[in-house]
């Protein structure tokens, strides 16, 4: 088996070495003239050599590792700093596991090209550190003048703007929330609220609906973004779930009074905890919350919570105001059907979806050289979660339940 497996590295050897030079034949033959057709080659070549690795076996190769058989290639468009070239991506079947895709191809094209745009925005405005640094020669960019970067920023900035601006529709339910990322603004470094939302509409699938960043949650900020949804055409919201910020609050009743609030479970628990006198009782808070949040109705879930109350009252009144005061804010789900309300308790769709994925965008920036800067990257990130929803062949909520 040992000779087997050696005869077939050989082999394995063999054909890299002839494609490489091949690959090595073409760039003398043509030179730097159609460099763009050299690059997507050797891309191929790394491409086959990684799918080789993830199968654990070389092409026709048997071996008792062999996780998996190749299975043609599909043709993929890519920009490159030589031009957009066409490359043959491979494919495998016959994996139970995670299925294959080259890590040198990023799922998210625009979101790749808005780090890049604002690693290099940050060089070229002389705020270049060992780590800015890093990042550049980890995408390949040895050196870029600043009218190349405003030439793919207009670009990129264009199609963004469009998605932002695009028209929207009926929304019946809404979900707002917002995080903060570093950015400088006048000089210094300040901290910028993200605001953003989804809503679930006719079609019963997810979309992100706007995104937009502010210096704060200030109401000004939270009013401006809702309005700008509305002047859109979002309309018949009827219900919006969300933490409770007091400019979020101020904002969604001047613009979306008329829409049910739910104050999410998720932060109410949090809250919970942080209001508990001792240790003993922030261990258990969240657990007794629980049980009212999965009451099977609205008596139940206020009987549970008055008799939670009332337990805290002597030992932990301060407590015991904070829940009777801000704990009804989180039951309002139970107005809304049963099959509804899972969707609906907590704004962690949000968190989960959208928050965490951006999180592991600007994770690579750490401070954005600006507004436009931060805001190109997000609405990269939103709109490939949006395009990604939208081809869901599984509704998120199914209206044919609101009345069982």
């Amino acid at each position: 088996m040992e000779l087997h497996t050696n005869h077939g590295e050989e082999r394995m050897d063999r054909r890299k070495d002839t494609a490489v030079e091949a690959v090595l034949e073409q760039l003398i033959e043509t030179g730097p003239t159609d460099i763009a057709s050299v690059f997507a080659r050797a891309f191929e070549l790394a491409m086959q050599i990684e799918r080789e690795r993830f199968l654990g076996a070389g092409h026709y190769e048997r071996t008792p590792e062999r996780r998996g058989y190749a299975n043609g290639t599909k043709s993929k468009r890519i920009d490159t700093p030589a031009g957009t070239v066409n490359v043959q991506v491979p494919k495998t079947a016959g994996h139970d596991g995670e299925p294959f895709y080259p890590q040198s191809l990023e799922r998210g094209r625009r979101s790749v090209r808005a780090v890049m745009l604002a690693v290099a925005e940050m060089y070229i405005k002389g705020v270049s550190t060992r780590e800015v640094e890093a990042v550049m020669r980890e995408f390949g960019i040895e050196s870029l003048s600043s009218s190349q970067v405003s030439r793919a920023a207009k670009l990129l900035d264009e199609e963004l703007a469009a998605w932002r601006d695009r028209p929207l529709g009926e929304i019946k339910y809404l979900i707002l929330d917002a995080r903060y990322e570093k950015m400088r603004h006048g000089g210094i470094v300040r901290e910028a609220a993200v605001l953003s939302a989804i809503g679930i509409g006719p079609d019963e699938r997810r979309r992100v609906l706007g995104v937009s960043v502010a210096l704060s949650e200030a109401e000004v900020h939270w009013r401006s973004f809702l309005e700008s949804l509305v002047a859109r055409g979002l309309r018949g919201v009827e219900f919006i779930v969300s933490d409770d910020h007091s400019g979020l609050r101020a904002a969604r009743r001047a613009v979306l009074g008329g829409a049910t609030w739910q104050r999410c479970q998720f932060h109410l628990a949090r809250n919970a905890i942080h209001h508990a006198p001792n240790a003993e009782i922030r261990r258990r808070i969240g657990r007794q919350l629980k049980s009212i949040w999965t009451a099977d109705d609205l008596t139940r879930a206020e009987t549970a919570l008055v008799e939670l109350v009332a337990s805290y009252r002597d030992t932990a009144p301060k407590l015991a105001d904070w829940l009777e005061k801000n704990v009804p804010e989180g039951l309002a789900v139970f107005t809304l059907p049963e099959h509804h309300r899972k969707r609906l308790r907590t704004s962690n769709p949000m968190e989960r979806s959208i928050q965490q994925e951006l999180k592991r965008r600007t994770v690579k920036i750490r401070v954005f050289p600006g507004e436009d800067a931060l805001l190109r990257l997000v609405s990269a990130v939103l709109v490939e979660i949006d395009e990604k929803w939208a081809s869901d062949t599984k509704a998120y909520i199914k209206w044919e339940c609101q009345d069982a």
